[in-house]
């Protein structure tokens, strides 16, 4: 994992010894949190464990042994016991990728604060990462028809954090360019305005030029504020 000297990394055991919850020290002076939040449990099994798709599969290859095993004449006792095996299977597959989403949501924490961006997540090993808004190049903001959604964030500089270290809070297919990204959020279209302001006031500070836009419907892609005055890619 490379990163430039602005984003840092820590990584332990526990949440338990946080100074400030979802930050890995005490805020220095003129810093403050403007905002802190995590996934909404119940869309992050749907949109990152595919939950949802594991339920329609099974649900798929239960009917077919029923059928199947009908067709094959074994008899309706022994095919509902297919069936009935199957969707034991099924049920365990789909209970533990909604648990490990609700695992994923009580121990992740997004926070904004008025110099960065810090990302806090691990299950079993805690990690946290500083992104300094100057080193965010651009970002975008997907919504559903629930107001909830994603941001994934562009490094620029040459930064880079590696995909497994960010997962699943990196945007998907980026392998090779890792995006780190909040997922599932509630209201994200109030976060992502949060989070163009900042970039707007860093791209500002730094005397780059800026170019708002505002947030369009449901499941477009937007950008809330590239710092370089690009357009983020979507």
């Amino acid at each position: 994992m490379s990163r430039p000297s602005g984003i840092s990394a820590a990584i332990g055991q526990e949440h338990d010894g946080e100074p400030v919850r979802g930050l890995p020290g005490h805020l220095p002076q003129g810093e403050h949190i403007l905002w802190q939040g995590a996934p909404d449990w119940r869309t992050l099994s749907r949109t990152a464990m595919r939950a949802h798709w594991v339920a329609i599969y099974f649900a798929v290859l239960a009917a077919w042994n029923l059928g199947n095993g009908l067709a094959q004449g074994s008899g309706l006792a022994s095919a509902m016991a297919s069936v009935g095996w199957t969707l034991a299977a099924g049920s365990i597959a789909v209970g533990l990728l909604v648990g490990y989403a609700v695992l994923v949501a009580r121990t992740t924490v997004y926070t904004l604060t008025n110099k960065r961006f810090v990302l806090r997540h691990g299950v079993a090993l805690s990690k946290c990462f500083n992104i300094p808004y100057p080193t965010i190049a651009s970002a975008a903001v997907k919504v559903d028809g629930k107001g909830h959604g994603d941001i994934p964030i562009s490094l620029g500089g040459g930064a880079r954090i590696a995909y497994p270290h960010l997962w699943p809070h990196v945007r998907p297919f980026t392998i090779m360019n890792p995006q780190p990204m909040m997922r599932a959020l509630p209201d994200v279209a109030s976060v992502a305005e949060r989070l163009s302001l900042q970039l707007q006031l860093a791209a500002n500070a730094a005397d780059k030029p800026f170019v708002a836009e505002p947030v369009r419907g449901p499941s477009r892609p937007e950008r809330p504020q590239p710092s370089d005055g690009h357009p983020a890619a979507a």
